[in-house]
């Protein structure tokens, strides 16, 4: 049942956001076809993470704030593909939860600024995608959205017809054993260098 209903919502999303973005996605090859894999993106408007999801082959979860857990008319559709977290006070449990999925062989999204950029701009990023990368040793994908800050800008509530894309770079390999704070900032710095040369 979980599978079918994952293959529903992809199928109208796509047709939704052919009819009304004409999306185009570039880089998706990049993207390992099996193994635990980390897709970071910069993020610009609540179209990203459904863009993500209707660009790749495989099936994505999403860390998601906690917030739209309690949303009432989104909430059930949230917890069939995300993963709550406290913007405040990230939750031990919730860094277990994600490695174990990527370490289940799973794709998992983060968006690691933490937020919307309400500039368009690449902002910097979140230590998270730095520790789950060094706890994990899964693939990072690097990946670049345009265009969905013209659909939806942070703020709007209406959607408007734009162009949108997203590109995918090639995977990051996180070899190294070391799993200080320190070591997870550079790794974290590093993944922004890439999402931001995607986007120049």
């Amino acid at each position: 049942m979980d599978r079918v209903c994952y293959r529903f919502f992809k199928a109208i999303f796509i047709f939704f956001y052919k009819l009304f973005f004409r999306y185009d996605v570039s880089g998706a090859e990049n993207i390992p076809e099996k193994g635990g894999v980390i897709i970071a993106s910069n993020h610009l408007s609540y179209l990203d993470p459904p863009l993500i999801g209707i660009a790749i082959k495989r099936r994505a979860f999403y860390m998601a704030k906690s917030s739209l857990f309690r949303n009432p008319l989104i909430s059930w559709f949230v917890k069939m593909f995300s993963i709550p977290v406290d913007r405040d006070a990230t939750k031990p449990s919730t860094i277990k939860t994600a490695v174990k999925l990527l370490k289940e062989g799973k794709v998992l999204v983060i968006f690691p600024e933490g937020g919307r950029s309400r500039s368009g701009d690449i902002e910097g990023g979140k230590r998270g995608v730095g520790m789950l990368a060094a706890l994990s040793k899964a693939a990072v994908v690097p990946a670049c959205i345009t265009g969905t800050d013209r659909a939806l800008p942070v703020g709007a509530k209406f959607i408007k017809p734009a162009k949108v894309s997203i590109r995918f770079g090639k995977p990051m390999e996180i070899r190294e054993a070391e799993k200080s704070k320190d070591f997870q900032k550079r790794v974290t710095e590093e993944i922004m260098e890439h999402i931001k040369a995607l986007r120049d």
